[in-house]
This record gives structure tokens, C-alpha cells and sequence, in this order.
């Protein structure tokens, strides 16, 4: 049995001290460890930014990429293996600024892996500046008079881009986080979830504080939420101007990329012997 704990190797990570980053890792160990999802077939791939520092932390194969560019990488390494459990993180200035282009075209594309966007409303590695997702009015060093910009309404965009899984979630609600990307990750297609965690240097607006008073659950907005119904979605997204939690909308009828191509050849595909558990601790601790 592999334990949560185990997922986690011995680099300390960097975040600020109550970083909401701190808690989607552990959602994201307490989920591999319910899954018990071997080191060796689970693949985290990253960009840039406070988010993207996450690939470093865990013991698994990985990448950390270019910035914006976390999509296009995890999909090639998808094809190349798809037996590999694949999630991509990203932060919003990641993912919904120069990244936003794969990001549309991985959604559409429905490629079976699970996107986690780290949704801090700011751009928290470069010192705060202001991102797709800050708040107009939002003051920060390049918009002392206040951010001019509407924020981008992303989970709307994902399901109009034909994503088959759009959820969103809050860092701070370890349960319901770590029950959401269950739910992502046994999803048959593209799984994209939007998590609010709330930058405790650069953002002082999007408190844990202000998210506990102004988020709300599906299930406490409409009990018995089907979100299985676009239309239904949609109004759910545009009542709560986007400030709820929980599975918003899942088609299970699109097939998923892998299955509308070709069985893989044997000599296309990319196998991974399964290393014993002190070479692979070898193997991570290179990187310590």
C-alpha cells in the first residue's frame, strides 16, 4: 500500500507560508494514495509560476515546461504512453494569458488527462502583477489606478470550447477538492478543474476569508444539480457570476481523443518498465 505521504519526496517546497498551494498538493496525494496509482504510471507536468513549482515535490515522472506551454507537452506524452495517469498544473497567468491558445485546443481536443489550474488571481511569481483572473479595479505595481480589465469568465469558455469536464474548486476545502479531482481524474476525456487559492503576498482582495463568505456549493445553490445539462450550466455560471464549487458540467457521450484513434503499434508506444521503489527514490533524489 502506497500512502499519501510516499508522494511526497524530501525538497521542501518554497510557497509563502499559508499558501493555498500547499493544500491542492495534498489533495492531489490523498487522491494518488486512494488511487494507489504506482510512481511509475503517474506523469505531473507543469509550466511557470508559483503553481508549476508543484511538479518538483512529488515522487513521479514529470516535467516542468515553458511557460504556457505545460498542454502541448502533457499531450505528447500521452500518446507516446497511455496507459501513464497524466495531470497537468498551472497557475491563471499560465494558463489564461500566454497559454490560453493550448489551453482551448486542449479542451476541445479531449484528450484523457486532468488539467488543475491554480487560480490565484495574480501573477504571484513576478511579484504581483495583475492576471487574466484579477478582479476589476484590482491595485497592483502596473495598475496602481486600479485593473481596468473585466476578469475572464474561464469555466463558461471551457464548456463553449467543448471540455467534457469543468469543475471548480477551493484550496482550502480539502474534502471537496480531493473529491472533485477524483471525480476529474476517473472522467473519460479532458478534465479540466479551476481551484481558488488565494495568494497570501500579492493578493489581499481574494482572501480565504472572502472566498468562505462568498463562494457557495452546487448542491447548497440548486440541490440535485444535473450537470450533465450545458444549458443548466451555463445559467448556474452567470447566477453565481462564477463564485461556486463543485462539478458544473460532464458529457460522458464525446469520446475522448484516445478512442477515436487507431490502436497504438507496439513499437509507437512508449513503455515504461516499472523500476524497483529504491531506484526510482535513486532516480528523484538526482534532482534534490
Amino acid at each position: 500500500m502506497i500512502s499519501s505521504r510516499e508522494y511526497k519526496n524530501k525538497i521542501m517546497p518554497n510557497w509563502c507560508p499559508g499558501c493555498g498551494d500547499f493544500g491542492i498538493q495534498m489533495a492531489i496525494q490523498t487522491v494518488c494514495a486512494e488511487k494507489q496509482i504506482p510512481f511509475e504510471k503517474l506523469a505531473l507536468i507543469s509550466g511557470i509560476g508559483c503553481s508549476s513549482r508543484i511538479g518538483g515535490y512529488l515522487y513521479c515522472y514529470g516535467a516542468h515546461t515553458t511557460h504556457g506551454r505545460a498542454l502541448p507537452f502533457a499531450q505528447g506524452i500521452k500518446c507516446a504512453n497511455r496507459d501513464l495517469q497524466v495531470i497537468v498544473c498551472s497557475g491563471d497567468g499560465d494558463s489564461y494569458a500566454i497559454g490560453i491558445g493550448h489551453a482551448v485546443h486542449a479542451m476541445k481536443r479531449n484528450m484523457n488527462m486532468t488539467y488543475l489550474v491554480f487560480d490565484n488571481q495574480v501573477y504571484g511569481l513576478t511579484k504581483g502583477q495583475t492576471s487574466p483572473r484579477s478582479s476589476k479595479g484590482f491595485v497592483t505595481k502596473t495598475t496602481p489606478q486600479g485593473n481596468a480589465e473585466t476578469p475572464l469568465a474561464v469555466l463558461p469558455m471551457a464548456i463553449a470550447c467543448g471540455c467534457t469536464f469543468v469543475a471548480q474548486a477551493f484550496s482550502l476545502d480539502r474534502r471537496g477538492l480531493s473529491s472533485i479531482i477524483t471525480r476529474a481524474m476517473d472522467h473519460k476525456g479532458f478534465s479540466y478543474v479551476n481551484i481558488f487559492t488565494p495568494c497570501v503576498t500579492f493578493n489581499h482582495v481574494n482572501t480565504f476569508e472572502w472566498y468562505r463568505e462568498n463562494l457557495q456549493d452546487v448542491e447548497s445553490v440548486k440541490p440535485g444539480y444535473d450537470p450533465g445539462n450545458m444549458a443548466e450550466a451555463m445559467k448556474l455560471l452567470v447566477e453565481t457570476k462564477g463564485l461556486v464549487t463543485g462539478v458544473i458540467y460532464e458529457d460522458h457521450e464525446t469520446p475522448s481523443f484516445e478512442d477515436t484513434m487507431p490502436p497504438q503499434e507496439d513499437t509507437l508506444t512508449a513503455h515504461v518498465e516499472k523500476p524497483s521503489a529504491e531506484v526510482f527514490h535513486t532516480l528523484c533524489s538526482e534532482f534534490q
